[in-house]
């Protein structure tokens, strides 16, 4: 008898993430459970599939030649649930929505209008720099500021974000010359995170200077700012609308991030998933000037 899909999934889970701990969470069972179904599959195949070594489980040859085979089942067994989802005609049911954490704060704040529009569908946002892997339906609505080269991934441009300089009405400067610009105290991103938009425009400002108070997320950085710690550079969205802040100086016409819809294609015509692209669409080009910070 063939291995069952099941079986082969949970070799391939634990050939991924190499110990029976993070297996079992990966896959949300045991860690019993993918000891003893690996067992069984090295049985019923006749081969030992995994070296045992003290720390982690290393596929053997014999399962690096089963490890081809069942990520070539992955993938179909993937796409007929891509395909099996988009056959459904309601719009009704779960969408799963990732972006980074200012943007989906942003989304956050227009969630009860979305939901007056589609009240049969419910959200699961997910703020987060990673890209969730859609073939996987990892989430089914992406929303980034690149397009990744990965096949089967439809993209859609929203609009463009303009980010400027903010800073508690207490810190505010009259003019944000160069000069003035070095001698105030400064929130940024550290040095994992200098890719973000603005660092190396702040960095450029500062002499090479790294701000006195740094983070990995947008939104500490706002709340940073909004308690007076410092000047930051921010998303227009995020720092306009928060009375808690003042906006120093005007739009930083170099800082900019263009914004993207991203969906797998097996499930952009699913009615739900389109549903909530065009609410999306419509929200962004509802809320154009307060992202580009007019």
């Amino acid at each position: 008898m063939a291995p069952s899909w099941d079986d082969l999934r949970i070799f391939l889970t634990l050939a991924r993430e190499g110990t029976l701990t993070t297996a079992a969470k990966a896959l949300g069972v045991s860690h019993p459970t993918v000891a003893r179904r690996v067992q069984a599959l090295e049985q019923q195949i006749g081969a030992r599939l995994f070296e045992r070594l003290p720390d982690r489980f290393v596929p053997t040859g014999a399962g690096e030649e089963l490890l081809g085979d069942a990520e070539v089942m992955e993938r179909a067994a993937l796409s007929i649930d891509r395909r099996s989802a988009g056959l459904s005609d309601t719009v009704s049911g779960v969408v799963r929505l990732s972006a980074g954490e200012a943007m989906a704060a942003f989304l956050a704040r227009h969630l009860p209008e979305l939901r007056r529009k589609l009240n049969q569908i419910e959200f699961e946002l997910t703020a987060s720099h990673t890209l969730a892997n859609l073939s996987r339906r990892e989430a089914d609505l992406l929303i980034r500021e690149q397009v990744p080269d990965l096949a089967g991934i439809v993209a859609r441009k929203l609009g463009r974000v303009a980010y400027a300089i903010y800073a508690h009405p207490d810190l505010a400067i009259a003019r944000a010359t160069p000069a003035a610009l070095k001698a105030v105290p400064w929130i940024g991103f550290d040095d994992d995170h200098v890719y973000m938009p603005g660092q190396r425009w702040l960095q450029q400002k500062l002499d090479g200077a790294r701000p006195a108070i740094r983070g990995n997320d947008w939104l500490v950085l706002h709340e940073a700012a909004r308690a007076g710690a410092g000047f930051a550079i921010l998303p227009c969205y995020l720092g306009d609308p928060d009375p808690g802040l003042r906006r120093v100086g005007t739009v930083i016409p170099e800082v900019f991030a263009d914004q993207w819809l991203l969906v797998h294609r097996d499930l952009r015509a699913l009615p739900r998933v389109r549903a909530v692209m065009d609410a999306v669409i419509d929200l962004f080009h509802r809320q154009r000037a307060l992202l580009e910070g007019r």
